[in-house]
């Protein structure tokens, strides 16, 4: 799987992502040869919640040259030289005309850092900092930058393995950046190797896979299927910068102590690994357990992204990539799914207030407890049950947080079926 999943990391490497455009859409045709995929279009000007869909965006040249017409950056040498969604502009400038759309980070100066600016049309190059002293002060400079918007489309890559059951867990990760490696391709490929895995298995729960643009593109695939995603997800896992050497990061979802949780968690817990708790920025685990969604969403990772020097730079190349590690992403998200697949969840079938269990038969109608007197296991389990069998909350959990035992639990659903109290889902 190693040596598959470095083939297909040099061929996507090279290629020119954005939030929309032909070499993301490349991209993702690429990956479809792993795991095949469902379009889903969004057009330009579309409202998604807030937000509305950009015009899309493609390049057909960038260069910045000196009066002498020598190359000073040339976009076919490196995307990242040109700001990204740039618009077209061709001008000889001053060098202090030019300066103010010169990008580049003084504490990294070999790299060049990765800009955007999506939703207010600028132009600009990317550039190190050391290239950027080397300039003359004192010359022009010829910019010429041919890019294109236009109305088009942003697209989301789709797949669902169904289970037994219509619950289903959704494994979700982006593919909008530029020449990125850890940031960008760690993240769709162990993704799609992922599938090629759980294809093969008889699973219980259903598992959708996502691939779309960060941010923008999780905000339209929630805005059109919040409510079927709502009613049927367990909970899901991002997946991101998990292609470093380091061990694996886990960051909660914003619950803290739901099944998506507990399962990553017990298959880490013989691995060496960090646990973050839930914090509002980061990647599309955002937009998953925001208000109005609360989809439960953690995010598996091999570091922080405010946690390695090389973010959004030139310098987020091959050079740190462990391939060995993705392969073992792959093996850590599939006992993490094959373990959720061994959970029950249950529905409580009664609306309002508590069920009167006496004249069911399975609870006394003497109240006699006390002190001394406690109320047995099985009838404990029933109000934990009844209070807690929402569809999303698993009788592993139930069990964790009443320290009831997860077989006196089950044995306490059967009942609560057999009398028309809950449904299994």
């Amino acid at each position: 799987m190693k040596k598959k999943i470095e083939k297909y990391f040099d061929r996507l490497f090279p290629l020119h992502r954005s939030i929309t455009g032909t070499g993301y859409r490349k991209s993702l045709d690429i990956l479809s040869e792993i795991m095949p995929m469902k379009k889903i279009d969004f057009k330009t000007g579309t409202k998604v919640f807030d937000w509305k869909i950009p015009e899309e965006w493609n390049v057909t040249h960038a260069t910045l040259k000196d009066q002498n017409n020598k190359k000073i950056l040339d976009f076919k040498d490196n995307n990242l030289h040109l700001l990204g969604y740039s618009k077209k502009f061709k001008k000889m400038l001053s060098f202090n005309e030019l300066k103010k759309h010169l990008y580049y980070e003084k504490k990294l100066p070999k790299a060049i850092p990765y800009i955007t600016s999506y939703y207010k049309k600028r132009w600009g190059f990317c550039l190190s900092y050391n290239h950027f002293k080397k300039l003359n002060k004192k010359i022009k400079y010829k910019v010429d930058i041919n890019t294109k918007f236009s109305n088009g489309k942003l697209r989301i890559g789709e797949n669902f393995i169904k289970g037994k059951s219509n619950k289903e867990i959704i494994i979700s990760s982006y593919l909008c950046h530029p020449s990125m490696a850890n940031n960008e391709l760690s993240g769709p490929l162990t993704l799609v190797f992922l599938y090629n895995e759980l294809k093969k298995m008889n699973l219980y729960y259903s598992i959708r896979f996502v691939i779309n643009p960060e941010g923008i593109g999780a905000i339209s695939y929630l805005s059109r299927f919040k409510n079927k995603l709502k009613n049927n997800a367990i909970g899901g896992y991002q997946i991101t910068c998990c292609g470093l050497n380091d061990g694996p990061v886990y960051k909660k979802t914003k619950n803290g102590n739901s099944v998506i949780d507990i399962a990553m968690q017990k298959v880490l817990q013989k691995i060496n690994h960090k646990t973050f708790n839930f914090y509002p920025t980061g990647s599309d685990e955002c937009r998953y357990n925001s208000l109005g969604i609360n989809i439960m969403f953690g995010t598996f990772m091999r570091c922080r992204v405010d946690s390695y020097k090389e973010y959004h730079t030139s310098l987020d190349n091959k050079k740190i990539i462990n391939f060995s590690n993705m392969e073992k992403n792959v093996n850590i998200l599939k006992r993490t799914i094959l373990f959720i697949n061994t959970l029950n969840f249950y529905k409580s079938l009664n609306i309002d207030c508590d069920p009167f269990l006496s004249k069911r038969n399975i609870y006394s109608s003497l109240s006699k407890f006390n002190s001394f007197k406690r109320i047995n296991k099985i009838n404990l389990a029933f109000f934990w049950l009844n209070s807690y069998s929402d569809g999303r909350i698993s009788t592993y959990e139930i069990a964790k947080m009443s320290k009831i035992p997860i077989k006196i639990i089950e044995i306490a659903a059967k009942i609560l079926i057999n009398k028309k109290l809950l449904k299994k889902l």
